[in-house]
Parts: C-alpha cells; sequence; structure tokens
C-alpha cells in the first residue's frame, strides 16, 4: 500500500455538511462554558454591579456578533461548502483558525489566573462566549440549508 492510499484510508472524512454542525456545536459548547464561568464569578458579586458588569459584556457580545463573529462564521460556511463532498472532520475550521484557538485558549488560562478581580474579566468572557453563542446560528442555518447529500 503506497503512502498516499494509506493516509486516503485515515482520513477520518464526513459528508462536508455536517462540519457545519460541528463547528456550530464547538462554537456553542466554548461560548456556554464561557458565559457560564463569568456568570459564576458574577453571581459572587453584590446587586446593582453584577448586573451592571453582566450587562456590558452581553452588549459587547450582541455588537461583536453583528460586526465581526457573524462575519467570520460566514466565512468559515464558505470555506466549508466550498470542501469536496468528503472532507476531513477536523476542517471545520481552517488551520489557522486552529492556531488562533490555541491563542485565544492560552489568553483565556492567563486572565483566568492573573491577580486581576474576577469581576472585571467576566464582562470580557461574556461578551467572547456570548458572541460564539449568538454567531454559531450561522453554521446550524448552513446545515439546514445545505441539504442531504
Amino acid at each position: 500500500m503506497n503512502t498516499e492510499s494509506l493516509l486516503h484510508k485515515l482520513n477520518p472524512a464526513v459528508p462536508n455538511r455536517w462540519l457545519f454542525v460541528l463547528a456550530g456545536a464547538v462554537w456553542t459548547a466554548v461560548g456556554l462554558v464561557l458565559c457560564l464561568r463569568a456568570l459564576t464569578w458574577l453571581a459572587a458579586e453584590p446587586e446593582p454591579a453584577a448586573t451592571l458588569w453582566a450587562a456590558s459584556g452581553v452588549a459587547v457580545a450582541v455588537a461583536g456578533n453583528r460586526f465581526m463573529f457573524a462575519a467570520v462564521a460566514r466565512r468559515n460556511v464558505g470555506r466549508i461548502a466550498a470542501l469536496p463532498q468528503r472532507a476531513c472532520i477536523f476542517a471545520f475550521t481552517a488551520w489557522k483558525g486552529y492556531i488562533m484557538i490555541a491563542l485565544m485558549i492560552t489568553l483565556g488560562m492567563l486572565l483566568r489566573n492573573s491577580a486581576m478581580p474576577k469581576h472585571y474579566i467576566a464582562p470580557l468572557y461574556l461578551a467572547m462566549g456570548g458572541a460564539l453563542l449568538l454567531a454559531s446560528s450561522v453554521f446550524y442555518q448552513s446545515f439546514r440549508n445545505h441539504g442531504h447529500h
């Protein structure tokens, strides 16, 4: 068996339509984790400060989705739609997307483990998590629109 045949056999390929679901699920899961972490931190804060911190995070999430995250999701949808009928399951994001994911995880860990008070970090987590949650709908809609293959 030649190398190309072996790589083809080992490729965990799925119908490309399912990459929309996988991308949406990743964005949803990360968004939920970030939002829940932020809300846990804010639950320890007195009112009305906690509500103000939360509202600021939600406002930035809505704006971030509108002006950035939805556009990124639409670009990913276009890239996924252009893939062959069967594509590697890891193609739900571009390779440079994996670099961005690693950087964001690192930044999140640094913030979370810093001396900065959690109520200052919480709006950032809510903004990022909320924007990811909102933009994940772009992937689910694309799954519905691309029908069965």
